[in-house]
């Protein structure tokens, strides 16, 4: 039971069933699925779209609102009434009843601006020192409350140097004494010629306000509109109570990505996203960055809100998936019916055929492919009972030729067995020629090593001679240089002796003019002396004229003190020279021998390098013989090459064609085992002819 089930489940029917089956289940779930998102993505991006256009229109008020309000602050800070009235109640100097007149028009100053406005739960002027009698109120606002809150929030104000300052929506307003929550705007009035009247301006608008801005602003179903702080604080929701908690749903940083424009030069309206609440619940949320205080007002519903109406799509696509099921399945046992059950009945007949019963046939009607397909198995089966018909006639053919053809073999067999024995005796004598004439073509190959040694050595004599003349003709080249050298020294040495003569004539002249110097300097001595005297005698007259002599005697003396030392350097440089002399004159033979010398070495460089030009020329030679007898050995191992592979051929020839004996002969016992096998086969098929039914 179990093997009829892997069969049915195996058969192509069942393949064709379940292949149509799953095509039309899938096709039909994957087109629903594909709907079902694209119409919940389509219209999640429509409701982004409208609602965060819907944000964009209330942030707008809201900023046009709070905008008001920032105006009205900044007419206060320029108000030059209001600026004198607040100087006029701070200044001690002024009389009481123009404090008070001044004090009166600010508070009626003041209620009127709030009177006007009734979104306004007050506006108040706060002094700097948070002391509720100096600070100024409208009618209706409670009284200061100071608490670190508070000093905390008009330290803000401070900080802030004449900004405004926007606070969020507190339950109880600034001063925690309200019985509304309320916006609060704060503002410095600053007062540079008179900072005693500085005051902190504040402006509470009630959160009733902007409830009711938001009032016709509604995000799905059950959908919350909230203004946060760019840290997620809470600045306004409808519950109150969640007034300065931190949001759950955080607003993406807006410094990362500002808006950008888009085809109609507008902002684009793609701030939206989706996210789960603190239940765990998704929720479509759409935000719009306000232009005051840096908060965002966000708004978000449930996306189940807006997906409800896709719901009932994917309640189609399983109606469609199941349907399209109901079909497949009619679809499946169709296939079954018009394929899987006639191909199971053609494979049963083939395993009755396969078993030897070679007289089933189909009994197909229909033209299609099963129906040819059983047409065709029907003329098969003929066949094959007209093919087992004939090979029974061959086979007894072939068992009689069996039979005939060992005779043959074993005839064959004996003459090969006697070819391959004499092939034997020729492939002997052959590999004996072969080895002698591969001892011959070794000899002669070390006979050809060795002749390349020769020649390599003559190359290395070669080289080695050549470097040897190169090496005598730098030294003939050295030897010649070192000659005009020499002689040129000689030369020199000449000069030296005909300069120092020069210089000897020389000083004898110089000695001549000197001695005339020496004389005319003792001589300008004397004068000198005679004339001191005589001006000593002249006594006052001749103070003057004693100067002058004095001056001219040290004139003398130095004159005679440099001749004195031109004299010996003279006498100096006159013995140098005949030292100088001397000197030349001893050297001057030792040249001229060494010049003898160096020309002797000359002449012997050359003889050597003729020498060895000769033995260079004995060398060639040499080298040119023995490459002859290279060549004359390469060509008698060529021709020991040639009669040894002729010899090797030969042998191989040999040795093949008894390989071919030997084959030849076990082919032909070969031959014998395979006609008996032939005539076994034989036998064996005409017995299994006998199973297959029908056959004649």
């Amino acid at each position: 039971m179990r093997r009829s089930w892997i069969i049915r489940f195996e058969s192509v029917g069942m393949k064709l069933f379940l292949i149509v089956f799953c095509s039309i289940v899938l096709l039909s779930t994957v087109l629903g699925l594909t709907s079902y998102y694209t119409a919940k993505g389509i219209i999640m991006d429509e409701v982004a779209a409208a609602s965060g256009q819907s944000i964009v229109q209330a942030a707008d008020k809201l900023d046009f609102l709070l905008a008001e309000y920032e105006a009205l602050s900044r007419q206060f800070a320029v108000d030059p009434v209001l600026k004198a009235d607040l100087e006029t109640a701070n200044n001690k100097q002024v009389g009481t009843v123009s404090k008070a007149a001044a004090e009166d028009r600010i508070r009626r100053k003041l209620d009127s601006v709030r009177d006007s406005d009734k979104r306004m739960a007050g506006i108040r002027l706060l002094s700097k020192s948070l002391i509720d009698v100096d600070s100024y109120k409208s009618t209706g606002t409670g009284a200061v409350r100071t608490d670190e809150g508070v000093a905390a929030r008009v330290k803000q104000i401070e900080d802030a140097k004449g900004n405004p300052v926007w606070f969020p929506v507190r339950e109880k307003g600034f001063f925690d004494v309200y019985s509304e929550p309320s916006l609060t705007m704060g503002r410095l009035l600053r007062n540079m010629q008179h900072p005693e009247a500085e005051y902190y301006m504040l402006i509470e608008v009630k959160g009733s306000a902007i409830t009711s801005l938001l009032d016709n602003l509604q995000i799905g179903a059950d959908g919350e509109i909230r203004i946060v702080t760019p840290e997620g604080g809470i600045v306004y929701a409808a519950d109150s109570k969640l007034l300065g908690q931190e949001a759950f749903i955080k607003v993406p940083d807006m410094s990362k990505g500002r808006d950008k424009p888009n085809a109609a030069g507008g902002p684009q309206l793609n701030h939206s996203f989706t996210a789960a609440d603190e239940q765990g619940q998704s929720q479509l949320v759409v935000y719009q960055p306000l232009g005051i205080g840096g908060w965002t007002m966000m708004g978000y519903a449930p996306v189940s809100d807006f997906t409800s109406s896709a719901n009932k799509l994917l309640y189609i696509t399983l109606s469609v998936v199941l349907a399209a099921g109901v079909v497949a399945l009619l679809i499946g046992y169709l296939l079954l019916r018009l394929v899987g059950k006639p191909l199971g009945k053609l494979a049963s007949l083939m395993e009755e055929g396969e078993k030897g019963n070679l007289q089933v046939r189909t009994n197909f009607k229909s033209q299609d492919e099963i129906g040819r397909l059983g047409h065709s198995f029907n003329r098969m089966m003929e066949q094959i009972s007209r093919l087992a018909a004939q090979s029974r006639l061959s086979a007894d053919g072939v068992l009689s030729t069996s039979a005939q053809l060992v005779k043959v073999s074993g005839t064959i067999s004996l003459h090969a067995r006697e070819v391959a024995a004499a092939t034997s005796e020729i492939a002997g004598g052959a590999a004996s020629l072969a080895a002698e004439a591969e001892r011959g073509h070794r000899n002669v190959e070390v006979m050809g090593e060795k002749m390349q040694e020769v020649t390599e050595l003559n190359a290395t004599m070669d080289i080695s001679t050549g470097k040897i003349v190169a090496i005598s003709g730098q030294g003939s080249e050295t030897m010649r240089q070192l000659v005009e050298q020499s002689e040129s020294v000689l030369n020199l040495m000449n000069l030296i002796q005909e300069n120092s003569a020069n210089l000897r004539e020389s000083t004898h002249l110089i000695r001549s003019i000197l001695s005339p110097m020496i004389a005319v300097n003792k001589q300008t001595n004397i004068l000198a002396l005679n004339a001191s005297i005589e001006a000593v005698r002249a006594g006052e007259a001749g103070r003057g004229f004693r100067v002058i002599a004095d001056e001219i005697r040290q004139l003398a003396n130095q004159s005679n003190q440099s001749i004195q030392s031109v004299s010996q350097i003279t006498e100096e440089i006159g013995q140098n020279i005949e030292d100088t002399v001397t000197v030349v004159n001893e050297a001057a033979p030792l040249f001229g021998k060494q010049i003898a010398s160096v020309r002797e070495s000359s002449a012997v460089f050359g003889e050597v390098r003729s020498e060895m030009e000769q033995f260079l020329g004995h060398i060639t030679n040499s080298t040119a013989a023995v490459n002859e007898l290279i060549a004359f050995q390469r060509q008698l191992g060529d021709a020991m090459a040639n009669v040894s592979a002729v010899v090797q051929q030969s042998n191989a020839s040999t040795q093949e064609v008894a390989s071919m004996s030997t084959e030849q002969s076990v082919v032909s016992e070969e031959l014998v085992a395979l006609s008996g096998k032939l005539e076994g086969l034989a036998e064996e098929l005409k017995k299994s002819l006998v199973s297959f039914q029908g056959s004649s």
